[in-house]
Parts: C-alpha cells; sequence; structure tokens
C-alpha cells in the first residue's frame, strides 16, 4: 500500500473508505474525490468548487478549461464557481474579486456522509478581515452538494450580523457540451433579460437560446425548469430551481474566449454556463440573523 499524502492523512477522519476521500488535486489544491455505483464527482475546497459530475453511463457533464489556474487566490476556469455577495464586477469598486469575496477561499470540510449510494459534501465559510476589506457584513455560507444521480447544490446563507444586508449570489455552472454552436437552451421563451454584450439593454427571449455569437443574458423573475439540450452528446441536463429568482445564460463565444487568458481559444465551443442565481433586481435582502437557501438541481435526460 502507497503511502498516504500529507493531505489525505490531514482529512483522513472524514474520508468514507472506497467511495469519498480528500486528496492532492491541482496544484495541490485538496480536492474531495467521489465515487459511487451511481456517479462520480471532483470538489475543491477552494471556493466549494465542483470540478467533475459524471453519472453512471454518461459523459462528464461538468467543463473545466485545460488552460485554468490552480493557485490559491486565483479563480478556476469551469467547474461550478460560487459567486458571493456580488456577481460580475462589483459596481462601486472595480479592484474587488470578480464574482465576490469566496470564489477564491479555502472552504472548510464540515463532513462526509454515504447513504443509499448518495454521497453529502458539506463545506463553509464566513466573514474574515479579508472579506471585510471588500464588504463590511458578517456572515456564514454552507455549500451542500449532494453526489447522486441528481447533482443537488444548496447554498445556505446566513446573516451573522448585527444589520441587514443585500446580496447577490450565483452557482455559476459550466456544463459540458458537445458543440455550443449545436447546442441550444429552452424554458426561457418570453422571459425578460438584460444583455451583457449590448450594453445591458433590456429585452425579451424569442424562442430558444441559440450561440450562434457571444451571449450573456441575464433572465429575471425566472423560477421555471430550464433545460440545455445537447444534440452532439445526445442528453438534456435540467435545472430545477427553488429561491432562485433569475437565471444566466453565458457562452463568450471566440472573440470572449480569446480574451480569456485562462481559457483555450476554442474551448466556448465545449461549454454552456446556465445558472441558477439571485442578481440584478432579484438581490436578496436578509435580516440580522436570518438565513437563506438557494437550490439548483441538476440531472441529465437522454
Amino acid at each position: 500500500m502507497e503511502p498516504l499524502s500529507s493531505i489525505e492523512s490531514q482529512y483522513g477522519h472524514v474520508a468514507i473508505p472506497g467511495i469519498a476521500k480528500v486528496v492532492a488535486g491541482q496544484g495541490n489544491l485538496p480536492k474531495i474525490h467521489i465515487t459511487t455505483a451511481q456517479a462520480e464527482a471532483e470538489i475543491y475546497l477552494h471556493g466549494a468548487q465542483v470540478t467533475a459530475w459524471r453519472p453512471a453511463d454518461t459523459a462528464e457533464t461538468i467543463f473545466l478549461s485545460e488552460h485554468s489556474g490552480w493557485e490559491d487566490g486565483r479563480a478556476i476556469r469551469g467547474g461550478i464557481p460560487v459567486c458571493f455577495p456580488w456577481f460580475r464586477t462589483k459596481s462601486d469598486n472595480a479592484k474587488a474579486p470578480s464574482h465576490g469575496v469566496v470564489r477564491t477561499k479555502a472552504w472548510k470540510l464540515d463532513s462526509l456522509t454515504y447513504d443509499q449510494d448518495v454521497v453529502i459534501a458539506t463545506l463553509s465559510t464566513e466573514s474574515d478581515e479579508a472579506t471585510r476589506k471588500f464588504w463590511p457584513y458578517d456572515f456564514r455560507l454552507v455549500h451542500r452538494i449532494t453526489v447522486g444521480t441528481q447533482l443537488k447544490l444548496e447554498l445556505i446563507t446566513t446573516n451573522t450580523g448585527q444589520s441587514s444586508f443585500q446580496f447577490e449570489e450565483a452557482l455559476h455552472t459550466y456544463h459540458h457540451v458537445g458543440d455550443a454552436t449545436k447546442a441550444h437552451v429552452q424554458g426561457l421563451d418570453g422571459a425578460t433579460f438584460f444583455d451583457n454584450t449590448d450594453s445591458n439593454q433590456k429585452k425579451t427571449q424569442q424562442g430558444d437560446i441559440l450561440f450562434h455569437k457571444a451571449t450573456d443574458n441575464a433572465y429575471l423573475n425566472t423560477t421555471s425548469v430550464v433545460e440545455l439540450i445537447d444534440p452532439q452528446l445526445q442528453r438534456r441536463i435540467r435545472l430545477i430551481k427553488e429561491n432562485s429568482a433569475s437565471t444566466v445564460v453565458w457562452n463568450p463565444g471566440e472573440a470572449g474566449a480569446k480574451a480569456l487568458t485562462d481559457m483555450g481559444d476554442d474551448e466556448w465551443r465545449q461549454m454552456v454556463c446556465v445558472e441558477a442565481c439571485n442578481i440584478i433586481q432579484c438581490a436578496v435582502t436578509l435580516d440580522a440573523g436570518a438565513q437563506h437557501t438557494m437550490v439548483a438541481n441538476i440531472e441529465v435526460l437522454p
């Protein structure tokens, strides 16, 4: 038997033999590796970020760039980043980190549990001196990730301070597709959205969303089921949301991908983001001591 790495030894007390353990990932960052009869998955403690999920007898469902950086303080390009407490750039501070203060933070692994071929990983983080540098409020976040034939993500926000605050949040899911130019998204026909590729002009969706050009749409007041149709891989990826009043659909297109240093020039063809969120007019106001839970259920269908 090979000796355990220092990371495996550190987290050995939470490991589930033959099912789930914490190992050294890319850049020697700790990641949870899960293997059951139903699915395989990987979750980095860096950002509490899911980077892989493959239900049995299916191709990988999560996109991860081959050019992603793997180091403290740097975002992982792909997977499912947790965006909080703002989305995109901070409106009043361009120097603040994109998508908030927890995306590149090392989260704590609270527990791993296993029952009936389903693994639940619970990770948490909270406000500290580093987060207060950009956002002055006290909070605790829990990301509960259920891995099985479905992937269930629960982002639980608690206001641990003395005053109310408003926040944006997103589970910024990069889905792997066979060819984005042949994929389309159903379920948002007639929805109002802001088009971030066109100076955030307010528009109305007509029919399915196609990806023949750069797409960066924030759909408001959307709670319906959304499906990403992928004829190349012959599957549908279904998103069912709870306590999420907005939906973002994003693909950078050819020019956008070339402008990203951590994405290959042609990798835009392999991904489409469809994400549960509460942003812009759908931002959440949370009173002192109160809690809010946003849920994304992801399922792969023929």
